[in-house]
């Protein structure tokens, strides 16, 4: 007959038993539970989104692509990568357009899906950077006063970004608040000697990078500083300019002449 006290073991240890199978079955059920709240996108819309935006030259193939990630986004709105996509195409989208009430449209759009990537998110730094890159966007359409609120958001995300990562895109968080600061009246906050501080310490980070070095170009001419100037606008003729930023390249270089031509 077996003692009282192995009696007791075994109870212990079928009890430990069932203990660790009800713990395992609430694991994976709160695995379910989390993949069913927090779905993942296909991966091949995103990759699909991707390739239109490498062709954003073309405004076809950008709409293609945000019509690609708003399908994504209608199974996984909680998606971090989902969600910062969609910002960048609805701003490049809406950057490009020439219609303000489209370019309005678009820019919330971006809005409201760079919010869900930072609120998802918020220690990643491309959701604050198209998060503000579209607080940025709408705060043009809006004008100086009204959208004052906008470019202040502007500041935040890029700052925020920049803190996450200062080399983001190739120092474009110096580039965007840089130009922030150019383009802001004095009376609004604008500061034109400190978007030349900000551009300059930008510059490590992105020698390569048209935009930052037109906006720099911009900085010194605003700062009584041609000769400086002419040097940063003929580096972008005389550059390479990487596969990944031919669309902006073209641009800076096309207005980087113009410039030049008012020397």
């Amino acid at each position: 007959m077996k003692s009282k006290s192995a009696i007791t073991y075994l109870q212990l240890i079928v009890v430990g038993l069932i203990c660790l199978q009800l713990c395992a079955c609430s694991s994976t059920k709160s695995a379910t539970e989390a993949a069913m709240i927090n779905p993942a996108p296909d991966p091949a819309l995103l990759a699909q989104a991707d390739e239109c935006y490498a062709h954003r030259a073309e405004r076809e193939r950008l709409r293609a692509g945000l019509e690609l990630i708003k399908r994504a986004r209608a199974v996984a709105p909680g998606n971090y990568d989902a969600a910062w996509r969609m910002a960048r195409l609805a701003y490049t989208l809406g950057d490009q357009s020439q219609d303000d009430k489209e370019r309005d449209a678009l820019f919330r759009e971006g809005i409201e899906a760079g919010d869900v990537a930072v609120r998802v998110e918020p220690s990643k730094p491309e959701g604050h950077f198209w998060l503000g890159a579209n607080y940025g966007g709408l705060a043009q359409t809006e004008g100086p006063l009204a959208g004052l609120s906008d470019a202040d958001k502007l500041r935040h995300e890029m700052a925020a970004a920049q803190q996450l990562d200062a080399g983001l895109y190739d120092g474009s968080t110096y580039m965007a608040l840089g130009r922030l600061d150019l383009e802001l009246p004095e009376w609004l906050g604008g500061d034109r000697q400190r978007a030349l501080t900000i551009l300059e310490k930008g510059l490590p980070y992105g020698p390569q990078n048209s935009m930052l070095r037109l906006q720099l170009a911009k900085a010194y001419l605003a700062n009584k500083k041609p000769d400086d100037a002419r040097k940063q606008l003929s580096f972008i003729l005389a550059m390479k300019p990487t596969a990944d930023y031919l669309p902006e390249y073209e641009q800076c270089a096309s207005e980087a002449r113009e410039l030049l031509k008012r020397q």
